[in-house]
């Protein structure tokens, strides 16, 4: 049997509003990863422990409180000082083009704005990981 690919489907900060990473998740749980959902408001510590806890293949951050220049990094130094130097790390969001650049040097592989399909996403993850 193929192993799944797992998504940590996550919302980093005080952001209230979830139906964008929810629609993401089911996305992806239709494509057939095996997807968690951590909820709102997690800290980047929550969401580091979350994905090593789960032995994720991906992390998924969606945000629309505009803290996403710190809360991402933040993530990605925490899951990488916690060895997982295999976990794709994604985000998604209302973020701002000009804010992309920065983001992806600090370490997370894409970014998806609103409107961008889901198939896009799913298949992003697809080229990107080897369960």
């Amino acid at each position: 049997m193929e192993k799944k690919i797992r998504v940590l489907v996550a919302k980093p900060g005080l952001d209230g509003h979830d139906r964008g990473a929810k629609v993401v998740a089911r996305a992806l749980r239709d494509a057939g990863f095996e997807v968690i959902y951590t909820g709102l408001r997690q800290t980047p510590e929550q969401i580091a422990e979350a994905a090593l806890q789960e032995d994720v293949n991906v992390i998924a951050m969606s945000i629309l409180s505009g803290a996403h220049g710190h809360l991402f990094p933040k993530v990605v130094d925490l899951v990488r000082k916690e060895g997982m130097n295999d976990v794709l790390i994604i985000g998604g969001g209302v973020i701002p083009e000009t804010d992309i650049p920065a983001l992806k040097e600090a370490g997370i592989a894409e970014v998806f704005t609103p409107g961008t399909p889901t198939g896009d996403v799913v298949k992003f993850i697809q080229e990107h990981v080897k369960a």
